[in-house]
């Protein structure tokens, strides 16, 4: 199903987002002394775009779900997701997060991007009316007013390197 243009910009910011869980996945195994290069990358995504992009769907997306009886578990399983997911961010911001951690994290991160993608979106999609949709699309609008626009590029020890 086509994304309906009042969730693309939450899909723009997943697809930023699972750029990064790839990038993480094909520069396995992260040596030791890019860990910290690692940690930043995903600190600085977390504080532009991530937290702002969690509070629009705690604050917007997950309570219009939560209109629908059927998605009201969904909507918990995810927020739950994003308590778990803040964890692993304030350890990279500790730079707490062991080698292991790293590609952990990024599945984590991927597995809960596609589960919004592919389940939640797709059935608020069926579920809601297009006036409904629009207003959402008004909402997420403002609530994502403040995320950063703009691409962060990987520095020289967390850029995809020939051949990975």
């Amino acid at each position: 199903m086509l994304r309906n243009k009042n969730l693309i910009p939450l899909s723009h910011q997943h697809q930023r987002a699972l750029a990064l869980c790839v990038r993480i996945d094909r520069a396995q195994p992260i040596p030791g002394r890019d860990l910290e290069s690692w940690q930043a990358e995903i600190e600085q995504q977390f504080e532009q775009e991530i937290k702002i992009h969690f509070s629009a769907e705690e604050q917007v997306l997950f309570p219009a779900a939560r209109q629908f009886g059927e998605l009201i578990p969904l909507a918990e399983e995810l927020a739950a997701e994003h308590a778990a997911l803040r964890e692993s961010f304030a350890q990279a911001e500790a730079r707490q997060m062991s080698p292991e951690g790293l590609p952990s994290f990024a599945q984590q991160l991927a597995s809960h991007i596609r589960k919004e993608e592919r389940q939640l979106f797709e059935r608020l999609q069926q579920v809601m009316t297009s006036a409904q949709l629009a207003d959402l699309g008004v909402q997420l609008e403002a609530a994502l007013v403040d995320a950063a626009h703009s691409c962060a590029l990987p520095n020289e020890a967390t850029k995809l390197k020939p051949g990975r």
